[in-house]
């Protein structure tokens, strides 16, 4: 008995953190538009990956049509200023 409240007290406490699945400083709504931006690329990425810099976006190890893999950075407009392949 005293396990199976050991699990669900675990399952209770790490589930806001299992299902934050967006970077803490980064609106919600924000991490939606750039993750349809790269749908929109036929890319995508783990959304923790994005970070907000000096008033950029940077994306981490974006994987693009054909398996390609980049760091993507965008400005707050979400208008894509470089791309470098990894």
């Amino acid at each position: 008995m005293k396990y199976l409240i050991s699990a669900l007290a675990f399952f209770v406490l790490s589930t806001p953190a299992v299902a934050s699945n967006q970077p803490d400083d980064i609106p919600s709504e924000t991490v939606a538009q750039i993750m349809e931006k790269l749908d929109g690329m036929k890319c995508q990425m783990v959304a923790d990956d994005i970070e907000l810099e000096d008033g950029v976006y940077e994306l981490d190890d974006v994987i693009c049509e054909g398996g390609n893999q980049y760091d993507i950075k965008l400005d707050t407009d979400l208008n894509e200023i470089s791309r470098r392949a990894e």
